[in-house]
């Protein structure tokens, strides 16, 4: 449409000139021009995403880290990392006139002063319990599944960094109020810091400014709880969600499913409908939490005093392995060259180092066992994979074993039990407890093996008994159909690895690494006949399904 150079343009729909662009369609043409947005849009609002429940525990953990954000910045606006003494005249009676640090003062005045403080602090304190649940049962899942397989080692690596980022992250939040309670556990800290051959006491007046408790934690530990470790754990988890986005997600084997397709729904509308939906269940969730179910109340500890310890002390869930491993430790010191080293503490330490540590190195050593270079989009069943899935048990029960360990004086107490008995269990069961839950995890998943052979060969049990004309009974088997056959053979079984000949053609005697002996010895237990029930073959069925040798 033209107008002539003193014409007005008659206005269209909304009173915009006609034929001119809705605003919001110029403003986005706009950002097109400068950012690409109209092809990256194109290029990813389709994107297909797999439905299953399992892939909703990764979204908990991202809406609880942005819950988690947006109350722990509405609660930066009335803490005051100090401590520096000041007398308590607030709204909680019981406390007034007391002489406390400025840190719990202002955590005081949060929970009894400041309209919806007291809810917004436990929505934060939920959402960091919820969080770090998450990622835990996360994590499970991809170990479970196989899905830390190429090309997926890396975003491994960005979620075990997460929760421990996150781990920390909690420590240093609970620690902030300066509670009687989060004092003690900076002490077990300072104490475990201490251990550390050489430099440990560098390391502990680095962090507190001197002696223990000094006057300086509460703000360090303010500001790395709130800017450098949720700085990290941003990146990390831009970066995981990058990662995720690019190789594309798992899915589970099913019709139609290859390593080169995803089957499932757009992330435009459907999945985002879900997705948005799905934030505020979470959001309600912890909120119906936060204003039911209490979470540290410190007004009934009371404020932190270096000559006092609070009775019953126990860290969050999170922290317990690291506790229970030092409480279940012997007290043992030993004099090296003048200087005490306090195995009691040390040793658990480097014990819960190496635990984080082999649980980040597993993908690459199964890798390395395997020496499978393929790309894996389609998840295992964690009974197809026994010998990994007894391992992911195995570390299970040692965490559990250590949480109680962690807790011995709670559970002596509640069960009226000797507290000697409990933590003499706790030790016994850290080294006999993850054994015997290898065994009969492994046994579990080779008769889940057996049974899935038994229904693609034989069918599904009817539960019909039929009375055949020379008087034998049997049960009538139904046959699965082509989904369920797919589904229960689809998954590719290794053959262990082999040495090969040790003598070459012209009888020169080969050398054997010992880095390769060890490698087939793994792959034979990983992958051996004590290890995976060979999947039917196809005659075996033909055979079966023909009506040869069966009723």
């Amino acid at each position: 449409m033209s107008t002539a150079p003193n014409e007005t343009p008659r206005p269209g729909a909304a009173g915009r000139p006609r034929g001119a662009a809705p605003a919001g369609e110029r403003l986005a043409d706009w950002a097109d021009g400068r950012l690409g947005l109209y092809t990256l849009a194109k290029a990813n609002m389709r994107k297909i995403f797999p439905d299953h429940w399992s892939f909703m525990l990764g979204e908990i953990c991202l809406y609880s880290f942005l819950i988690i954000i947006l109350t722990g910045v509405y609660l930066t606006l009335f803490f005051h990392p100090a401590m520096n003494e000041v007398e308590y005249h607030g709204g909680y009676v019981p406390l007034q006139g007391q002489m406390m640090s400025e840190a719990f003062s202002s955590t005081l005045h949060i929970s009894f002063d400041v309209r919806g403080g007291l809810l917004v602090r436990q929505i934060h304190h939920w959402g960091a319990v919820v969080f770090i649940a998450g990622m835990f049962v996360h994590m499970m899942r991809v170990f479970f599944s196989g899905a830390f397989r190429k090309p997926r080692e890396l975003n491994w690596l960005f979620g075990f960094l997460l929760l421990v980022l996150g781990m920390f992250t909690g420590f240093t939040g609970y620690s902030l109020p300066d509670d009687l309670l989060s004092g003690t556990g900076v002490r077990f800290m300072e104490g475990a810091i201490l251990s550390v051959p050489i430099v440990g006491t560098y390391l502990s007046f680095f962090l507190f400014g001197g002696e223990f408790p000094g006057h300086e934690f509460v703000a360090r530990f303010y500001t790395i709880h709130i800017l450098l470790l949720p700085g990290l754990m941003l990146g990390l988890m831009v970066a995981h969600l990058i990662l995720v986005f690019y190789h594309k997600h798992t899915q589970f084997a099913g019709p139609g499913k290859t390593e080169k397709n995803v089957v499932g729904m757009p992330l435009l509308p459907v999945y985002m409908a879900k997705a948005g939906g799905f934030f505020f269940l979470v959001f309600g969730v912890l909120a119906a939490l936060a204003a039911i179910a209490q979470i540290n109340p410190i007004w009934a500890i009371g404020p932190y005093r270096p000559d006092q310890v609070s009775t019953g002390a126990q860290p969050d869930w999170y922290m317990g392995m690291a506790e229970g491993l030092i409480r279940a430790m012997p007290g043992w010191e030993i004099n090296f060259w003048g200087h005490t080293l306090v195995l009691g503490v040390f040793v658990p330490l480097v014990m819960f180092g190496l635990i984080l540590a082999a649980i980040a190195a597993y993908p690459f050593i199964e890798a390395w066992i395997t020496r499978d270079k393929r790309e894996h989009h389609i998840l295992d069943r964690p009974r197809n994979a026994a010998t990994r899935t007894a391992f992911g048990v195995a570390w299970l029960t040692v965490y559990f074993v250590m949480l109680i360990g962690g807790g011995n004086d709670i559970v002596a107490t509640h069960f009226h039990l000797s507290i000697n008995a409990v933590t003499w269990f706790v030790r016994i069961a850290y080294f006999v407890g993850p054994v015997i839950a290898f065994i009969v995890t492994k046994r579990i998943c080779l008769g889940l093996q057996r049974r899935d052979r038994d229904k693609v060969l034989h069918g599904r049990e009817t539960g019909i008994v039929k009375r055949l004309p020379h008087g034998e009974y049997i049960e009538v088997h139904e046959p699965l159909s082509q989904e369920q056959l797919h589904t229960l053979t689809s998954h590719k079984q290794y053959a262990p690895a082999e040495i090969g000949p040790t003598v070459d053609e012209n009888g020169v005697e080969r050398k054997v690494p010992a880095s390769e002996k060890l490698r087939v010895k793994l792959s034979h237990a990983y992958y051996g006949e004590e290890s995976q029930i060979p999947k039917p073959t196809v005659d075996e069925y033909k055979e079966i399904a023909s009506g040869h040798g069966h009723h």
